[in-house]
């Protein structure tokens, strides 16, 4: 193979040299060029390994459907794997290397495995690993070998440094393919005033028109044809983007690469963009892809689809050999010959049928073509590279029927025909049609949103196309003849791409799909061992199933299973295609949502507060909330458990702004509560407050909190952090569909209002000397609110505990929330108040008992958590008849109780709990909801459910973590660990 860069011709910009690396080599390019005509043009022969017999591999086509050049780009964080060399536009400093070979490319020890290939046959996974002598056990102990051996490249582990972000995008005409037909769609359509988008995968608009030789009669068309596009207000051009699915209601998925062809994408911008295109009609102008021939070592590099070597030669200069062998079964390779010949190539032309086109055939012989009819490739000689091949006469099975020939050629250059790429239309509608003279399947041109065009329906001329696009595109555009009577798509085709020894065995291996090395022996491996699905046969072989999807190899391992079968192709069927058409970048589709762009972020108004004096934050829903105030050197354990110490002994304040807040408002607001809360609250008088527990309609808990009466018909709901906004679906729902006869209104003032709590023996102090009020336990006795006025702007004060402490909860309009921090903060000083975090708090409510979201977790009753008195026995309410089923009846279901851990090391929340006697195995009998340190209680404790567990307060069990391989000892005690009576929250 001795491909080199002609000194004129192509369509790249000869003004201007870029470098490009490869395998720590330097190579010359030009603007224009793809990564594989670079390294072509520079003489590397060799891009890669195979996948399982790591055999070398070169180019072998000039697009996406390349199985072989695949390398490693960039390097760092940008670096990507499975890079097909043939899609990557050069830009200066590109950096590749080769993939899946070690120690070197040129010589690879995993090569080996070629000579053992007898071994690694269709399947031989299970009948190796999980056969009848093997069994389980051994394929476990060599799965981590085999999994360490798989996949080709390798992602970096590093974080990606590059944007990507979404775009909803809608149209009236979606075209895919900038060719001819599309461009002659786009056009029509635009003229027509339609909105239309036009999607092109390449860089440059012109599809297989870019394939001809630069200057000729169709670029004049293809100049004036881009140009008035880009002029039409209502014509959006897509370049460098794949539409990679299709999907219901004529949705489409996209990928815009905006920087992928530069070094460093530029700051601020996406690498990549994902459109969701809706539209009302689409045009698909996808054109078809070029059928590799099976023989005997076709996947030498130097073996090559005819369209590639005449894309190599016309865009982008590279003649890739001296000495070709052109080798077809239709009257496509005639154009490919001519223009080799024409460029300077030794050209022999190999024609599997006996009688083909005269005229084609002259002008091959005008051109000193040496000219082989009925001739096939039985095998491509060669390691490293082809170094010559042998032909044969073939009877209309390829199979051998004379003497062979050893033809002199650096490059085999194959067409077995055409498959159109039908896989957009294939994901929307299912299976296409068979068409016998093609040899290939063809969707329909019209059905339902879609029109097909150009190749993808075998318009078998451009000026076919032409009139099509024209057709789709709303006006009926006349033909136009731009390449003359040589313009075809696979005329006169022989159905044979098989070429074998006259038994049918190939002298060496023939290989199907390229990417994952799978063999002719395979399929019929596979129809020997009794497979007869194509599903099943692409499953037991693997055929189609790497990263190209087998665009090079569905149609050749069908044929193949049919012929086995005695069967038409149409009557075996094609496989399902299934998006991505190609390989689509994770960020692409994450885009803007990862790391903190996941999902919203909601900030407290006192948030930058807490960062000002050193608040470590933590994720609680959608908020950043303080989980702890560390002091120098301190831990988050030390912290948690000096901030919460001080809460007990001095006066502490916490930010709860999280808490979910709704207005429930109407003449029937009472009702409404008395029904979604288990307790009652139409007694509930103005001023005060009650705690109140939720069901869903299953009878397991849903939520707690307090709500306050406002005033007659005003009620202020108070929810957990993380169930603020299923609570308030959950009021929505039942008012808009179960109750629409209330008269009641429910809004979320979550964000309204910020909120603080203040908890401590000398709270009463603080806030006395913050706001002026009398807030004496006479004043202002426990469930109870007034209104009070801190630095001047007016609260309500809430008397309630959480902590167990003598407590309150101050509620201000949220744009004051900082002020009011502050001021108390300032009014705490000579009290010694102190801020704590989220991991204090949960300390502090352990030590009392109190319930929150590990224990309210989707599973758990009332009277599992020993909430049952607050059951009205007097009204119904949501989940009041389905949480008296038996089983949750049942005296032998978890319930809460507390632990007192011996030790000094603490339990681990999803511990199972066993007893002293019994066996650690299964589910245990209970489980640690959660676990701390009591600062009160100067050990470790936690909450946590046990099967009976009022009866065996006192009993030692133990506390297992399997995953941590931890066994703890505990005492069964209450949950209620600190100040049972309540004497200090009631003070």
């Amino acid at each position: 193979m001795t491909a080199r860069r002609l000194p004129s011709g192509g369509r790249i910009d000869r003004k201007r040299t870029v470098t490009v690396q490869f395998d720590g080599r330097s190579f010359s390019a030009h603007p224009g060029d793809t990564l594989a005509s670079a390294l072509l043009a520079g003489g590397q022969k060799i891009l890669a390994r195979s996948f399982k017999y790591h055999r070398p591999r070169g180019v072998m086509a000039a697009g996406v459907e390349e199985p072989n050049a695949l390398v490693h780009l960039r390097d760092g964080a940008r670096h990507e794997p499975n890079a097909q060399t043939t899609m990557v536009e050069v830009f200066d400093g590109l950096v590749s290397t080769p993939q899946n070979a070690w120690p070197s490319l040129a010589f690879d020890v995993g090569s080996v495995n070629g000579a053992l290939s007898r071994f690694f046959g269709a399947g031989f996974y299970y009948k190796t690993f999980i056969g009848p002598f093997s069994g389980t056990k051994f394929w476990m102990l060599c799965e981590q070998v085999i999994r360490n051996a798989a996949g080709m490249g390798r992602a970096t582990t590093l974080d990606d440094p590059d944007l990507y972000e979404k775009i909803n995008a809608f149209c009236d005409v979606l075209i895919v393919g900038a060719g001819a037909a599309g461009l002659a769609a786009a056009l029509a359509a635009g003229r027509k005033g339609d909105d239309v988008v036009l999607v092109e995968q390449d860089h440059e608009l012109g599809g297989s028109l870019l394939n001809e030789v630069a200057g000729n009669i169709s670029d004049n068309w293809l100049r004036n044809a881009v140009s008035e596009l880009q002029d039409m207000p209502n014509v959006r051009i897509l370049q460098r983007t794949t539409a990679f699915g299709a999907y219901d209601s004529e949705v489409f998925g996209l990928v815009e690469r905006l920087q992928d062809h530069v070094r460093v994408p530029e700051a601020g911008k996406p690498r990549q963009r994902y459109w969701l295109v809706r539209t009302k009609r689409a045009v698909l102008a996808t054109g078809a892809i070029e059928r590799p021939m099976v023989f005997a070592g076709n996947d030498v590099p130097g073996v090559m689809l005819a369209s590639a070597v005449r894309k190599y030669l016309n865009r982008f200069a590279v003649l890739v050999g001296d000495k070709v062998l052109v080798a077809t079964n239709n009257d496509s390779a005639y154009t490919v010959a001519i223009d080799l010949a024409k460029a300077g190539a030794r050209v022999t032309l190999c024609d599997i049928r006996n009688t083909g086109p005269e005229k084609l055939s002259s002008a091959a012989k005008d051109a000193g073509i040496t000219l082989y009819k009925g001739y096939g490739v039985l095998k491509a000689e060669g390691g490293k590279g082809v170094r010559g091949a042998l032909i044969v006469p073939v009877d209309n099975q390829g199979r051998a029927s004379g003497k062979s020939i050893l033809v002199d050629c650096d490059i085999v250059a194959t067409s077995g025909g055409w498959a159109p790429a039908l896989h957009l239309w294939s994901q929307r509608f299912g299976k296409p049609q068979y068409q016998a003279e093609l040899d290939a399947f063809l969707p329909p041109v019209e059905k339902g949103a879609f029109t097909c065009v150009g190749s993808l329906v075998g318009a078998q001329s451009t000026a076919v196309a032409i009139s099509q696009g024209h057709a789709a595109g709303g006006n009926v555009g006349s033909s136009v003849a731009l390449a003359g009577a040589d313009d075809f798509w696979g005329r006169g085709l022989t159905p044979t791409t098989v070429i074998s020894n006259a038994d049918g065995s190939t002298p060496g291996k023939a290989f199907v799909d390229f990417q994952h090395d799978v063999k002719l022996a395979d399929i019929d491996q596979a129809h020997l061992e009794g497979y007869v699905s194509v599903e099943h046969l692409k499953r037991y072989t693997t055929s189609g199933m790497a990263a190209d999807q087998g665009k090079t190899s569905n149609l050749n391992a069908l044929a193949r299973m049919a012929s086995l079968r005695g069967m038409d192709i149409p009557n075996v069927g094609t496989t399902t295609f299934r998006p991505p058409f190609t390989p689509v970048a994770i960020g692409a589709i994450v885009g803007h949502d990862h790391g903190i762009h996941f999902r919203p972020t909601r900030l407290s108004t006192i948030h930058d507060w807490h960062k000002e004096n050193g608040a470590v934050m933590i994720e609680a829903g959608a908020w950043l909330r303080p989980w702890y105030y560390p002091g120098a050197r301190e831990s988050l354990r030390d912290a948690y458990i000096r901030e919460a110490a001080h809460v007990r002994e001095h006066v502490g304040i916490v930010d709860v702004s999280t808490l979910g807040k709704i207005a429930v408002q109407g003449p029937d607001a009472a009702e409404f509560l008395n029904r979604v809360y288990a307790n009652g609250f139409k007694t509930l008088e103005i001023g005060r407050l009650r705690y109140g527990v939720m069901l869903r309609e299953d009878g397991f808990v849903l939520d707690d909190g307090a709500t306050a009466r406002i005033a007659q018909n005003d009620y202020f709901m108070s929810t957990t952090t993380a169930n603020a906004a299923k609570v308030l679906a959950q009021s929505e729902l039942l008012l808009q569909t179960a109750w629409k006869d209330l008269k009641v209104h429910v809004t979320t003032v979550t964000d309204q209002w910020a909120a603080i709590a203040i908890a401590g023996p000398k709270s009463r102090l603080v806030l006395r000397d913050a706001t002026g009020a009398d807030i004496s336990k006479e004043a202002l006795p426990n469930n109870h609110f007034i209104y009070v006025t801190v630095d001047g702007v007016p609260c309500r004060l809430h008397r309630m505990s959480y902590s167990g402490e003598l407590a309150y909860e101050i509620y201000i309009p949220a744009k004051f929330g900082r002020k009011v921090w502050e001021a108390l903060v300032r009014a705490g000083a000579p009290h010694s108040l102190k801020p704590y975090g989220t991991e204090a708090m949960g300390a502090l409510r352990i030590e009392k008992g109190h319930v929150a979201g590990a224990e309210i977790e989707g599973r758990t009753t009332m009277k599992d958590l020993g909430l049952e008195a607050f059951a009205s026995s007097k009204k119904p309410f949501i989940g009041s008849v389905l949480r008296k089923r038996p089983i949750l009846e049942d005296p032998t279901r978890p319930i809460l109780v507390g632990l007192e851990i011996e030790g000094d090391a603490g339990a681990k929340a999803g511990s199972l709990l066993f007893g002293l006697n019994v066996p650690a195995k299964g589910h245990g009998e209970g489980w640690v909801s959660s676990t701390t340190y009591s600062p009160a209680l100067k050990k470790n404790i936690a909450l946590a459910l046990l099967s009976r567990g009022r009866e065996r307060v006192g009993e030692t069990i133990q506390v297992i973590d399997f995953v941590g391989n931890q066994t703890l000892r505990a005492k069964v005690v209450s949950h209620h660990f600190f100040d049972p009576e309540g004497h200090r929250q009631n003070g």
